[in-house]
């Protein structure tokens, strides 16, 4: 049994995560910036409160913490709080875990978009990190926060998750209605890469990161990344309604705005340290993913 402290307990996956944490047996110890209850303790990242007892007694340390991916693409304050709320949560904690002497382990949040567009070419943990998109900046910026904890000697761990599927929370829960109203449309020529992942196999991953000696980044995405062609044809077929159109990429830049690369550039990642390390997936393709995603609760 791990002594875990979870930041962003409360989101779609933390709390899954969580759910999933005690499960196993695990003590799970939830950072909240509201009085804290049993099983909680009150830190507040922007304003350095954080008691580092809590730290000093973990044997691990999550951080999922951070504003929603999806918002306003041509607001400022947006991408603004998106950066932000990663980056200041991920260095407090760091910070924390460098000071204590007990070293705990980290596992820190981080997204697929670290990579840009690496067009065909497939994406292991190996891989560099190129253009200067929005979310690609983010995550850079996001990983260095962590830099204190490795720097100290740590287990530091960069959970490189791809879009989590699954009916009910976003991108899903958003496209499921318009691909059943017949307005589901691939994006561009369809040919790029988009990794995904379904929730169990999330869970399954974070889950086998925390309970082996596992350090550096590690992508958290279904082992065969569909094309947006091959994720809208199955998404449709899974609806039962076609998807025939298409959004043009011009339209797709006014739209999206800074969003727009993550839409249009390809990743065709691989979870290489996953399934060396001895992780099976459950959902290893589109297909599995999105049959387990849609499937009524």
């Amino acid at each position: 049994m791990a002594r875990v402290v979870m930041a962003g307990s409360s989101g779609f996956l933390g709390s899954h995560l969580r759910e999933e944490l005690q499960r196993r047996g695990h003590e799970v110890t939830q950072l909240v910036r509201r009085p804290a209850r049993s099983g909680e303790s009150t830190w507040d990242p922007y304003g350095g409160g954080l008691d580092a007892g809590v730290i000093e007694n973990a044997d691990v340390v999550v951080n999922l913490a951070g504003s929603s991916t999806f918002g306003n693409p041509h607001s400022r304050r947006w991408s603004t709080a998106l950066r932000n709320s990663r980056v200041t949560t991920t260095r407090v904690l760091a910070e924390a875990i460098a000071a204590a002497g007990s070293r705990p382990a980290y596992l820190a949040g981080n997204a697929v978009g670290w990579y840009g567009d690496h067009g065909p070419q497939p994406v292991g943990e190996s891989a560099d990190s190129r253009g200067h998109t929005l979310m690609t900046s983010v995550c850079r910026d996001w990983q260095d926060a962590a830099l204190p904890a490795v720097e100290a000697g740590g287990r530091v761990a960069f959970l490189r998750t791809s879009p989590v599927l699954d009916r009910a929370a976003p991108p899903l829960r958003q496209l499921v209605p318009l691909f059943r109203a017949g307005l589901g449309a691939r994006i561009g020529d369809g040919r790029q890469r988009m990794p995904v992942v379904s929730l169990r196999d999330w869970l399954g991953g974070v889950l086998h990161v925390l309970e082996h000696d596992i350090a550096g980044p590690v992508n958290i995405t279904c082992p065969v990344a569909p094309t947006n062609a091959q994720f809208t044809d199955e998404l449709a077929r899974q609806v039962g309604r076609k998807a025939l159109v298409a959004a043009p990429a011009p339209l797709i830049r006014i739209g999206a705005g800074r969003l727009s690369p993550e839409l249009l550039g390809s990743v065709d990642a691989r979870p290489e340290v996953l399934t060396a390390s001895g992780y099976e997936f459950r959902d290893p393709d589109i297909r599995a993913v999105l049959t387990t995603a849609l499937r009524p609760a």
